[in-house]
């Protein structure tokens, strides 16, 4: 009897294990991936056509496209919905909007997860004299200058939390003050050789490459040898020269050809910030332009441009008056702009055509010029209307009107002026070596940035590719747009692992609609953020969901090819 009771014991003991075993295999395999998004149609930045399939991420990479098997810790429906890379914003001016807010939010709304900035100027290098004149001209956003170089800025910038990526060229014209200040002058050999030396070192950081402003002073002092010696350090950095051009207007086909002659001399590839024909005069140059371009790119150089999808530039009165009575710097010129007989020299330049400048007060009229932004809070209202309109208000001329605003205001003044026709943007998106760009801050609708008006660029440039321009006016295919904020700017960045859909390639990756994304942002009310864009990782982290911000600023500091490496 005993022997009976043992042996079902033991056929119990067996049993029970089994079931255990069976218990314990039947479990759910452990989550391969940390994340999965399911179902969307992949847009993977090649332009090849799309498919529909997934996406896996473990960390910060991107682990495997297409069909994928396994389980995930968060996974994420996507059917019927676009996935992409993240977006790269060719020209960023949120130097000082991101000290201001991080999020990064009128750019990560439309699928931005990498700010380049560096048009001509840049964060650093900057000396003494620099931080302290930098200090007396900020405008609303204030911020202490805690750093030194370029790359301390945006090291700055990931130490603090930042929602995008972040990456910079280095500012010829910042290198030009960093050693002759602001006047009119050429360097010494001695000078350019230290101008040289901080190229390399701000390419040993992490620059992307050398970036000139010429309309402007103090860079439109920069003659081309001057341009051909700080490309050229780029250059044997691996990195490029990318420039606003000397002139977009009356003398826009020698500015192309000053910058194809720099790229052949310097062996650095170039590309031509916001390309455009400015002023109503200069709109049939459109055809003799891209002809010079695609002729340098057939005889082996790589040139590109980048452009904004608006008729209309931002910049400030600057660009109104002559660069010579610019000369020294902000507070010089305001204080040359008091003499009665300067003022009436520089109101009779700015209503004659033919100058040595880039004249935007005639390029755009009076009427067509929108002011934007003031420093000076009596002035603020004023924002939103034309310069014509605040002539009249004021009993003065159009010239004598801007030129006391500046020293009212004491700053540039941010200025919008209407200069572009509309048939040569359409024109422009369709070009296979063109990316696209915001030229503007990264802004958010609340806080500081209400302060001022915006161009509603800052908030729609990206949204209104891809909403009016390909799903609405289907000028080029959804896959090639997506190319061209992607994989192309990508690879004349000469940056690796980022810009498409691949595996190993880090996880900057947007989920969004088709069929609704647009931009809302307009001149009359800019403070509008686009819609249509419902998810956006950037390295693997979730900052936009479900149309929200996380919160998250898991941006970083994206290096160019010579960090670390420049001879």
């Amino acid at each position: 009897m005993a022997s009976q009771r043992q042996f079902a014991f033991s056929l119990l003991l067996v049993s029970g294990s089994v079931a255990l075993a069976a218990t314990v295999n039947a479990q759910p395999p452990s989550p391969t991936y940390d994340l999965i998004i399911r179902g969307g149609t992949l847009y993977d930045g090649s332009g090849q056509p799309p498919v529909v399939g997934d996406v896996a991420i473990n960390g910060d990479r991107i682990v495997a496209v297409g069909k994928v098997d396994g389980r995930a810790r968060t996974e994420i429906p996507a059917r019927g919905m676009a996935i992409a890379p993240g977006f790269i914003n060719m020209l960023s001016w949120a130097t000082e909007s991101l000290l201001a807010d991080p999020r990064s939010q009128s750019d990560i709304r439309q699928g931005v997860t990498l700010e380049v900035m560096g048009e001509g100027w840049s964060m650093g290098p900057l000396n003494a004299t620099m931080k302290a004149k930098e200090l007396e001209r900020q405008g609303d956003i204030k911020y202490a200058i805690e750093w030194t170089s370029l790359g301390d800025y945006l090291n700055h910038l990931e130490k603090r939390g930042v929602a995008t990526n972040v990456a910079s060229f280095v500012g010829a014209a910042t290198v030009r003050i960093h050693e002759l200040g602001e006047d009119d002058v050429d360097p010494t050999p001695g000078q350019l050789a230290r101008m040289r030396r901080l190229v390399r070192s701000a390419m040993n950081e992490g620059a992307l490459g050398v970036g000139s402003s010429l309309i402007y002073a103090p860079a439109a002092y920069a003659e081309t040898d001057e341009l051909v010696a700080l490309a050229s350090e780029a250059a044997k950095c691996g990195g490029m020269y990318i420039s606003h051009i000397r002139s977009e207007g009356d003398r826009l086909e020698e500015a192309i050809d000053e910058l194809i002659d720099i790229s052949r001399r310097s062996g650095a590839p170039a590309e031509i910030y916001h390309l455009k024909m400015a002023g109503r005069s200069n709109w049939t140059k459109h055809a003799a332009v891209i002809a010079k371009i695609e002729a340098a790119r057939a005889a082996g150089l790589r040139i590109t441009a980048d452009m904004y999808t608006y008729t209309a530039g931002a910049t400030g009165l600057d660009a109104a008056m002559p660069t010579w009575v610019q000369a020294g710097g902000l507070e010089a010129w305001i204080a040359r702009l008091k003499d009665p007989a300067t003022r009436a020299r520089v109101a009779a330049e700015m209503k004659s055509p033919g100058g040595d400048w880039e004249n935007y007060f005639l390029g755009a009229g009076p009427d067509q010029i929108l002011l934007a932004g003031f420093k000076n809070d009596a002035l603020k209202p004023l924002s939103g209307k034309t310069l014509a309109e605040v002539a009249l208000l004021w009993n003065k001329s159009p010239e004598d009107t801007a030129m006391d605003l500046v020293v009212q205001d004491g700053s540039r003044v941010s200025t919008i002026y209407f200069l572009m026709s509309e048939e040569n943007v359409r024109a422009q998106i369709k070009l296979p070596w063109m990316s696209f760009a915001s030229d503007s801050p990264s802004q958010s609708t609340e806080g500081v940035f209400l302060k001022s008006s915006a161009h509603p660029r800052a908030y729609g440039t990206f949204a209104r590719l891809l909403g009016r321009y390909v799903r609405d006016e289907k000028l080029i295919s959804l896959e090639e747009a997506v190319y061209r904020l992607t994989a192309l700017p990508a690879a004349n960045l000469g940056l690796s692992e980022r810009g498409a859909l691949k595996p190993g390639y880090f996880a900057d990756v947007v989920v969004f609609d088709p069929a609704a994304i647009a931009d809302r942002a307009t001149f009359e009310k800019p403070h509008q953020y686009a819609v249509g864009m419902r998810d956006v990782f950037v390295n693997g982290v979730a900052v936009l969901r479900n149309g929200e911000l996380s919160g998250a600023l898991p941006g970083r500091f994206i290096t160019g090819q010579g960090r670390g490496r420049c001879p």
